[in-house]
């Protein structure tokens, strides 16, 4: 097993630095935010607080290409349909890391993890991340030794 099996690393993230890049409108008594990967107007829950957020962390901070980002991309687990809320392809254009948001009003629990990881036996993605906006964690997976790997950050994104 890899070294930081049994220890989890929280990551010192603080997403809510781009909150004043944010995109918002009123129509009504709703707010939208436009999300830049998806290119429209979404309305803005708490996870969608935290996913745009998330987004323009990974496009600012880690320079991942917009292009290779994937936002709620459908998939079906057990014969119902579910969504990812954010995937990031590599240059191959495979599934590379998949980020579970979750509301910040809820507290990850191992069912935050167990959901990320049914998830990800459809995506295969070989970096794995959860986040409530307040705690974040991000492992990498050794699917040969069916182990992972707690990291520092989200993983560096190379062409």
């Amino acid at each position: 097993m890899p070294k930081n099996y049994l220890r989890p690393v929280l990551l010192q993230l603080d997403f809510l630095q781009f909150q004043p890049k944010l995109r918002l409108s009123k129509s009504g008594e709703k707010t939208f935010v436009f999300d830049p990967i998806r290119r429209k107007e979404v309305a803005l829950i708490p996870e969608e607080l935290l996913r745009q957020l998330v987004i323009l962390y990974l496009l600012e901070v880690k320079n991942y290409p917009a292009s290779r980002i994937r936002v709620e991309a459908g998939f079906t687990l057990n014969g119902i349909q579910k969504r990812s809320d954010i995937i990031v392809f590599d240059a191959d254009i495979k599934p590379w890391l998949l980020v579970e948001c979750k509301s910040p009003k809820v507290a990850l629990a191992q069912s935050a993890f167990e959901q990320a990881a049914r998830y990800n036996l459809q995506w295969q993605a070989p970096f794995l991340a959860v986040t409530n906006g307040l705690a974040t964690f991000c492992c990498a997976l050794d699917f040969g030794k069916q182990g992972f790997e707690y990291l520092a950050d989200f993983p560096d994104y190379f062409d």
